[in-house]
């Protein structure tokens, strides 16, 4: 299971937490004013290594961490932060466990006492972060920040200081805080010389709020995707070995030259959240030019144009008789937005952006993310087997909170009705035109064309529900069950399976329909 490092919850205002939430509940920690770090201020530089050996071990490594942890341990720091967790609106009744009444508006559950005009108690947790700047700025992960109420740091010196937030960037889990004061000690991002699978890596930050902790390990691989979906569409994590644990989160992977080359985000864990040799790491690559532009403008502007894209599998490769896995293809457009505005439809490939080959999905993700809203963006397409190009308008990109609360929107629709018995059946499946007592009968909207199914499917084309609507099958929009038919055949004479994209309650899926031998 993959798993988050921060926020062990705490005690504070009528909730009860384990007392190990945080060292900030066992450490007396001193306050003091904004200034140097037991002596040490200004850029912290890194050795200079060997020419020509980008990450070549200096004399003595791996022997000892001990110079370099000592040489960047000070620009490390502790974040601890209160958030305010909504108060349970319903009332346990004693000696009947698993039963509760609500609890009256306006009312507060006895026992439990709430801040004047706020609803809920205090939670705190614990994170890591980084100086980048003698100024005060300071990288972290932003689920170590959002929502926070207090933010407050904790130096290498045990001082603690009061922190903003400067800016949050949901979308790759980065984040900037400020505190005020100069002169403190100060770390780098390296983008120049790209870290290795086996390179050695050090990690530095605060794991269950132990506070300054180094572990060591090596880079394990590069360009993982995939691990976190709010962040998979942005970000080719680093694998790293390094012990990295709840609490390390948004603190800095050091390579032994001292420079960062990656922010601390995630890891695979036990079920107990303790690492087991696996966590991930956002490059330097890309957090540093996030970092620079939440120091400029606080925010992240993204371009959008309003479609969910997919990866060309071989499977559809072979169905669709691609040349190649290149491209993305377009699973579904959202209606009214940008993409549907310039013409791209459900169905269609992107094979170039401005004249640039579509490696694939994510590829198109990152380019129009990295496009200015009103940009014009020229796209080179594959439609029923023939090349065509289109212009697209971007957009501005809408939140992650905004488009996590549409695809949970979306997956929230109930499930199909009972199945009707009537249809043609094609491909192990039951299927009928879409008439409009099967469109009332299934909630389908009216932009939504092709053929309707009517009972679940058997054989391999098992998963299919009464009520999707399967609107494209190989290279041709259907229209009526003798399109899906002629597709279907035709594949069978190819020796491979169908391609069809579906529609569901959910959304669109592409799937490939291995077929049975006979009908």
């Amino acid at each position: 299971m993959m798993k988050r490092k921060e926020f062990m919850l705490g005690a504070v205002a009528g909730l009860t937490f384990a007392a190990a939430a945080t060292a900030g509940g066992v450490i007396d920690w001193p306050s003091a004013q904004a200034g140097p770090v037991a002596g040490v201020s200004g850029r912290l530089a890194p050795s200079a290594g060997a020419a020509g050996l980008a990450f070549a071990p200096p004399q003595g490594a791996p022997l000892s961490f001990a110079d370099i942890f000592q040489q960047v341990a000070p620009a490390v720091v502790q974040i601890d932060v209160a958030t305010r967790v909504p108060r349970p609106r319903t009332l346990e009744l004693p000696g009947f466990p698993g039963f509760s009444i609500p609890v009256p508006e306006g009312q507060t559950p006895e026992g439990e006492e709430g801040e004047e005009g706020e609803d809920g108690a205090t939670a705190l947790g614990a994170g890591s972060g980084f100086f980048i700047s003698a100024d005060g700025y300071i990288v972290t992960n932003n689920h170590v920040v959002e929502n926070a109420t207090e933010i407050t740091v904790r130096l290498a010196d045990e001082r603690e200081l009061e922190a903003r937030v400067v800016g949050r960037d949901p979308a790759t889990d980065l984040a900037v805080i400020k505190v005020e004061g100069s002169d403190f000690p100060f770390v780098s991002f390296e983008e120049s010389a790209q870290p290795r699978v086996g390179d050695w890596v050090i990690a530095v930050g605060n794991p269950f709020g132990l506070g300054g902790t180094a572990t060591a390990g090596i880079v394990s691989a590069t360009s993982r995707q995939n691990i976190d979906p709010t962040t998979s569409s942005y970000v080719d994590f680093l694998q790293i070995d390094a012990a990295i644990n709840r609490g390390n989160s948004g603190g800095p992977t050091f390579d032994i030259y001292g420079r960062v080359i990656g922010v601390n985000s995630a890891i695979y864990g036990n079920p107990l959240g303790g690492s087991v040799g696996i966590g991930f790491a956002i490059p330097a690559t890309i957090a540093k030019p996030v970092v620079e532009e939440l120091m400029r403008e606080g925010r992240i502007e993204r371009g959008y144009i309003g479609a969910t894209v997919g990866l060309i599998t071989p499977e559809m490769q072979r169905s669709l008789q691609l040349p190649n896995r290149k491209g993305a293809y377009i699973v579904s457009v959202n209606p009214g937005g940008p993409a549907a505005s310039g013409g791209l439809r459900d169905g269609d490939i992107v094979l170039t952006l401005n004249g640039q080959e579509v490696q694939n999905n994510t590829d198109l993700t990152r380019r129009v993310g990295q496009a200015n809203p009103g940009d014009t963006l020229r796209m080179e397409i594959l439609r029923d087997g023939r090349r065509q190009t289109i212009n697209v308008r971007s957009g501005t990109r809408p939140s992650e909170a905004e488009l996590n609360a549409g695809a949970e929107a979306g997956s929230a629709q109930g499930q199909a009705p009972a199945p009707e018995a009537t249809g043609s059946e094609v491909g192990g499946l039951m299927v009928a035109p879409l008439s409009p007592a099967a469109r009332s009968r299934y909630d389908i909207p009216a932009g939504v064309e092709g053929v309707v199914v009517t009972a679940p499917g058997r054989g391999k084309a098992r998963g299919f529900l009464p009520g999707y609507v399967i609107t494209r099958a190989g290279n041709r929009t259907v229209r009526s069950v003798a399109d899906l038919q002629a597709e279907v055949e035709a594949a069978r004479r190819g020796g491979h399976g169908v391609f069809l994209l579906v529609w569901t309650p959910q959304g669109n899926r592409p799937v490939v329909l291995e077929l049975p031998k006979s009908e």
